[in-house]
């Protein structure tokens, strides 16, 4: 297993992070006890989770997977240093977390708190936002016309940001979060929270986990160079694009018991004609190459300059083992080639 530093916080975090929002949803106790060991036996020291999970985010499912990974803690107290563990705290939007409400300091200091009891731990080693309050280009808004900017109040804003860093130094000097991360954000997002961080004396943002994978690239360049400049750890997450890169999604099949066939996650705005057309054109490269469509995808996205540390989740062992394996594969210049041929033909398909 390979490392990476995790921004300037000083931790050493492997390649992969082990992902585990399916724990509690079409994963049970056992299968996130079995995965977690087989994940620290192959090195993997970093974990990710969120208060919102397991997913497709419900009411009942709200906190499960916490919960699950604390009672692998509860056991095993013992292992607790073995792994730097990561957690969310939900934004706004989800009438049953917090009324649905925005996060505040508040509702940072309260989360902290919550995610502790689930986990059974004293501490959180990077605690993130999971989106922000203002909406931002995730989630397929990237295209012109489905978001604006030019309507926000750019001032609140950067109050409401610095109110939540207030909450995270507090809580990082009361020992309960060592670092904070952010997800689904921008640059802007990530150059604000730098600057209120500079001028305040406050924690600094650590890291940022977006979407990312060879179907939906477009953080490369722009936001990877903020992070390699700024010294924030770059983290993707779904970068088999919610499985649809392995090909088991290909002509409108939904395989018994896979995510896209749960309602939510019955393939969302990811199932396009385009995003097809470039998944059957990967599947081919990578059988040209003797690799399976997931170990291509997995490997070109942790040789990407600048990533940090990918995140990888599984419903079953041996597709585990599968995607864990990828990162021992260097991608040959042959391999490299076909696979940008495909990208400059698709460069964004959904």
């Amino acid at each position: 297993m390979k490392y990476s530093k995790l921004g300037r916080t000083g931790l050493d975090v492997s390649r992969v992070c082990l992902g585990t929002m399916t724990w509690g949803t079409q994963n049970t106790q056992e299968d996130a006890d079995a995965q977690i060991e087989y994940a620290l036996a192959q090195g993997i020291n970093f974990m990710d989770t969120a208060e919102m999970y397991s997913v497709p985010p419900t009411p009942e499912s709200y906190g499960k997977t916490e919960t699950i990974i604390g009672n692998w803690l509860s056991r095993n107290p013992h292992r607790r240093d073995e792994f730097i563990l990561a957690t969310k705290i939900a934004g706004k939007g989800l009438g049953y977390v917090r009324n649905g409400g925005e996060i505040t300091g508040e509702a940072i200091i309260s989360s902290i708190d919550a995610s502790l009891e689930r986990l059974q731990t004293d501490y959180i080693d990077l605690y993130q936002m999971h989106w922000p309050n203002r909406t931002t280009p995730h989630f397929a808004k990237h295209h012109p016309g489905r978001i604006n900017f030019t309507d926000v109040d750019t001032e609140a804003h950067k109050s409401q940001m610095l109110e939540i860093l207030q909450a995270l130094d507090e809580s990082v000097k009361a020992g309960k979060i060592r670092h904070f991360g952010l997800s689904d954000d921008t640059t802007w997002g990530i150059s604000e929270y730098v600057k209120l961080s500079e001028k305040h004396g406050l924690a600094r943002v650590a890291s940022i986990q977006n979407e990312f994978s060879l179907l939906h690239a477009k953080d490369w360049p722009y936001l990877i160079e903020q992070c390699v400049h700024d010294d924030v750890a770059y983290l993707p997450w779904s970068p088999l694009a919610a499985g649809a890169l392995t090909g088991k999604y290909l002509n409108g099949a939904r395989p018994e018991g896979s995510r896209w066939s749960f309602t939510q996650r019955n393939g969302l705005f990811r199932d396009t004609e385009l995003s097809n057309a470039a998944v059957a054109e990967y599947c081919e490269v990578a059988k040209k190459h003797g690799l399976t469509p997931a170990q291509l995808s997995l490997a070109w996205c942790d040789q990407v300059d600048g990533v940090t540390s990918t995140i990888i989740g599984a419903t079953k062992m041996d597709q585990l083992i599968e995607d864990i394996d990828a990162f021992d594969i260097a991608l040959s210049d042959d391999v490299l080639k076909d696979v940008a041929e495909v990208f400059e033909r698709y460069p964004m398909p959904f």
